[in-house]
């Protein structure tokens, strides 16, 4: 099950209270105080993790409790702290303050850690309290509270390259042939219910490379208001590199005009407010085993005009698959060059 949002309360643990005690030893008949400190609360803790690809977890069990820290005890020992608490969370996940809507944190990188709930402070023993005038004292201090706090955990998936089009354009069949990942495929709209990601492979070792490509469900006129599956998904292309823009150019898709569809689809990534409509993109023209010839040949010079680079596919027959996964490989690393500020060797 896929799981994209999720929201929890977590406890970190209280101080353990200080203790009120004095010596008693043999032929020491007045000893001072001896009470010793109280343990500090655990915290609760959330690590960033590659190993976790969904918020699932934290759906059915949405609360959290760190350990309190152990009461100080006499002869001046102090308390054991607290256990910490550490939540496992993907890679993409941005942390919310439940609320006041503020952003707390973006786990962007594997194995990040972020304090979200302090444990509190121990209390201090009633040896802190003896003075030169005060030398008995009864007074010890109790442990502060652990902070309490409700989040809002929202994922993005981090992929190098986003798939978008219209419902039954092709997308999850493109991803299937170019990486090892197998989601349903069937003959109607919205087969795709969950965003699925494969790792593409171009050139071999050991001068192989790899890109992450995310697929999501289809989009139609309205997504970004709502319509389909559109406010569900759309935010899991935010942080690729390139999109992919997969356009059916067969007499199945049922709309005339393959601009039009190039269009919409435009309309509704604009309409999201990210900027997805300005990431560098490709054109890909889909199901050419059975294409059109009009419909391949207008949507080709829609593309020229756009200066947008142009590829035509069949995922069933492989026609041109490899071609493709080449071309997004070397358009990946452009990106990516400059993105770090460089640039790429000049190849031969």
């Amino acid at each position: 099950m896929f799981i994209d949002e999720a929201k929890i309360r977590v406890k970190a643990g209280d101080g353990g209270n200080g203790c009120m005690a004095f010596r008693r030893e043999k032929f020491v008949p007045r000893g001072g105080p001896s009470g010793g400190d109280g343990g500090r609360g655990g915290d609760v803790i959330m690590e960033a993790s590659e190993r976790h690809n969904t918020l699932v977890h934290f759906r059915f069990n949405p609360e959290y409790n760190a350990e309190r820290g152990r009461h100080g005890e006499g002869s001046n020992r102090t308390g054991a702290e607290g256990h910490d608490v550490v939540l496992k969370v993907p890679v993409g996940t941005i942390l919310y303050d439940a609320e006041t809507g503020e952003r707390v944190h973006d786990f962007s990188r594997a194995d990040e850690r972020l304090v979200i709930a302090k444990g509190g402070r121990g209390g201090r023993g009633n040896q802190h309290f003896a003075t030169s005038t005060h030398q008995a004292p009864r007074e010890h201090e109790l442990g502060r509270a652990g902070e309490e706090r409700t989040y809002r955990l929202e994922l993005k998936l981090l992929a190098d390259v986003g798939l978008v089009g219209y419902p039954n354009a092709g997308k999850s069949t493109l991803i299937s042939r170019i990486s090892a990942a197998r989601p349903k495929i069937a003959d109607y709209p919205f087969t795709t219910l969950e965003p699925n990601l494969g790792v593409v492979t171009v050139g071999e070792p050991p001068n192989d490379d790899s890109y992450v490509v995310a697929d999501i469900p289809g989009l139609i006129e309205g997504a970004s208001a709502g319509h389909g599956l559109g406010t569900q998904f759309l935010r899991h292309i935010e942080r690729t590199r390139l999109l992919l823009h997969l356009v059916d150019v067969s007499d199945a898709s049922g709309r005339p005009d393959p601009t039009e569809d190039f269009k919409v689809i435009m309309r509704e990534l604009e309409s999201w407010g990210t900027g997805l409509e300005n990431k560098p993109m490709m054109v890909v023209a889909s199901k050419i085993d059975a294409a059109n010839p009009d419909k391949l040949t207008k949507l080709k010079r829609f593309a020229a005009r756009r200066k947008l680079p142009f590829m035509a596919i069949s995922a069933v027959t492989g026609e041109g698959i490899e071609k493709l996964k080449y071309a997004v490989g070397e358009r990946v690393k452009e990106i990516r060059s400059e993105a770090a500020g460089y640039e790429l060797p000049a190849t031969s």
